[in-house]
């Protein structure tokens, strides 16, 4: 009798709460949206999870964190510093990590999800590059995207920067060096975030502010939006058996997808925890406080920062006879700073940006796309992904070439000039050996779609004819490697051409000139009629000599 006066207090509770905020309705459009299944989605699930943990984490940490500058005396549980002079938010940092229970398992797992946030997010991006989930309507989700890429870069290095360590002060005094390499504002710009003269008194403070309030605000606003677009869109698929443009094969939400998401959340959460109970990350008590005068040595920031520091150290101060820092106007010009620190960078984020507009406009297919590409298919595009990651590998190597020249004894000199010359022809080589694999899957692919898969079974015909028996693709797997369209060069305009149509022109004939055309229709036809092709595609008896059955599938003639 309880349990029933129970429900139907519940259930009136539940019908008040929805006649005022139709909370049904929103649930029942969202439990039944279909999300599609394969591996790589999972990529996004874990940003968000690894979120989710970062949150968690890091409020943990804030119950005991002093985000002050201001010196005090260590007298903590670690012998080595006590006595010793440190900022607040060392020492506090320090008293988290060996007097509060947990403490330091938590600061790792924090350290380790910030890691793995970041890395979740670039192969989450790099996912959608390659398969072209950033093509309309979609464009805008992309912008989205990249900037929680770079809130996520802003939010790992001012968490980075809060302990007030030895090498988070060296990562800080490297991005005042870049902020005051700026022309005419960089000094004043300095002087203002830093509060005066680096370091100050109150950039750590500012820091905690930025980790703990404006970014995750931001990353979540973001976050929200990008869902909601996600929403609004529906899931991009891969092709296959029934998907098309205006449908979406997978699971519900509720009860499948809801399931699978939550114990695929915990699955991240305990390698996350597994990781950080196993592995030390920043031990900022091997390095000691910060202090402006000493600098250690073989020291590197967090993995995603890498190929900043690595751009500084390639950059020459010299450029043959010329300088790359000099007066004029009465302000120095330190482009060995700028040009690696910032334009660097700049140039990276802003082709992020625009890519999906550049690629509408190089091809003028302004349709909308629900079905992803496969990678081979694009090969263009896939090279200059794959161009762009190993851009990155150089400058990330660079910014270790003393840990490497110490371990492999190799000159550090030599090492950083073959770096210089990767710089610039590393990626173009990736570019052009990914294009070329690419182009070769293709071409594997339009010779399995037309003749079917080898058997290794040779057969010898009455009339002493030898054929090797080809084995037929199921109609679904054929259909995968031929649903592709073709790409079209697009041509210049008739009559006077502007120079902005010479230069579409001739970036789409670089993005599409050099392709393997899809299997057309009439190809297969053809293919399958071919010769004795047909009949053993078919199935028919093939008499053959010095071989028992018949062969099924198709088959070249030798």
């Amino acid at each position: 009798m309880s349990s029933i006066l129970t429900d139907k207090r519940t259930a009136t509770l539940a019908g008040y709460v929805d006649d005022r905020v139709g909370a049904s309705k929103i649930v029942k459009t969202f439990a039944r949206k279909i999300f599609p299944d394969h591996w790589s989605f999972m990529l996004g699930e874990v940003c968000l999870y690894t979120f989710v943990v970062l949150l968690i984490s890091g409020t943990f940490l804030t119950f005991w964190y002093t985000p002050s500058m201001a010196l005090t005396t260590y007298e903590g549980s670690y012998p080595a510093l006590v006595g010793q002079t440190v900022s607040e938010a060392y020492a506090t940092t320090l008293h988290i990590s060996f007097d509060i229970r947990g403490g330091l398992l938590i600061r790792q797992i924090h350290h380790w999800a910030a890691l793995l946030f970041v890395a979740a997010i670039l192969a989450h991006m790099a996912r959608i590059f390659v398969t072209g989930a950033f093509r309309k309507p979609r464009e805008l989700n992309w912008v989205v995207g990249c900037v929680l890429a770079i809130l996520a870069l802003a939010a790992g290095f001012t968490g980075y920067s809060l302990p007030d360590d030895l090498l988070s002060g060296n990562g800080l005094r490297i991005i005042s060096g870049v902020i005051q390499a700026i022309p005419v504002v960089g000094t004043y710009m300095a002087f203002f975030i830093f509060g005066g003269e680096f370091p100050g008194e109150v950039i750590i403070p500012r820091l905690f502010i930025m980790h703990v309030m404006l970014i995750p605000a931001a990353l979540l606003a973001m976050i929200g939006i990008h869902l909601g677009m996600l929403v609004m869109h529906k899931h991009m698929q891969f092709p296959g058996p029934g998907r098309t443009n205006n449908n979406v094969v997978g699971y519900p939400v509720l009860p499948v997808y809801a399931a699978k998401a939550g114990g695929f959340f915990f699955i991240v959460f305990g390698v996350v925890v597994l990781m950080a109970a196993t592995v030390t990350i920043n031990p900022i008590w091997n390095y000691g406080p910060y202090d402006p005068s000493p600098i250690g040595a073989g020291t590197q920031p967090d993995w995603y920062i890498l190929f900043v520091d690595g751009a500084l150290r390639l950059m020459p101060g010299w450029l043959g006879p010329v300088p790359t820092e000099f007066s004029t106007f009465g302000y120095v010009w330190s482009l060995n700073i700028l040009l690696p620190g910032a334009v660097v960078p700049g140039i990276m984020i802003m082709g992020l940006f625009a890519y999906p507009w550049i690629e509408q406009w190089l091809t003028g297919d302004t349709r909308e796309h629900h079905l992803l590409d496969r990678p081979r298919n694009k090969p263009t595009r896939t090279g200059l992904g794959v161009a762009a990651l190993v851009f990155y590998v150089v400058m990330a190597l660079a910014a270790t070439n003393d840990l490497v020249a110490t371990h492999f004894h190799i000159s550090i000199n030599d090492m950083t000039y073959v770096l210089r010359t990767l710089f610039f022809v590393g990626p173009p080589i990736a570019f052009w050996v990914t294009k070329r694999i690419c182009l070769g899957l293709q071409r594997r692919d339009r010779e399995l779609a037309l003749h079917g898969r080898e058997s290794g079974r040779i057969v010898r015909t009455a009339d002493g004819e030898y054929f090797e028996v080809h084995e037929p693709l199921d109609v679904y797997e054929r259909w995968n490697l031929v649903q592709h369209e073709d790409e079209v060069v697009v041509p210049l305009p008739q009559g006077r051409a502007t120079t902005l149509d010479k230069l579409r022109a001739r970036l789409s004939a670089f993005f599409f000139e050099d392709r393997i055309a899809p299997v057309t229709p009439a190809e297969l036809e053809a293919a399958h009629a071919h010769g004795g092709h047909g009949e053993v595609e078919s199935g028919h008896d093939v008499p053959a000599v010095g071989a028992t059955g018949h062969g099924t599938g198709s088959s070249h003639g030798h």
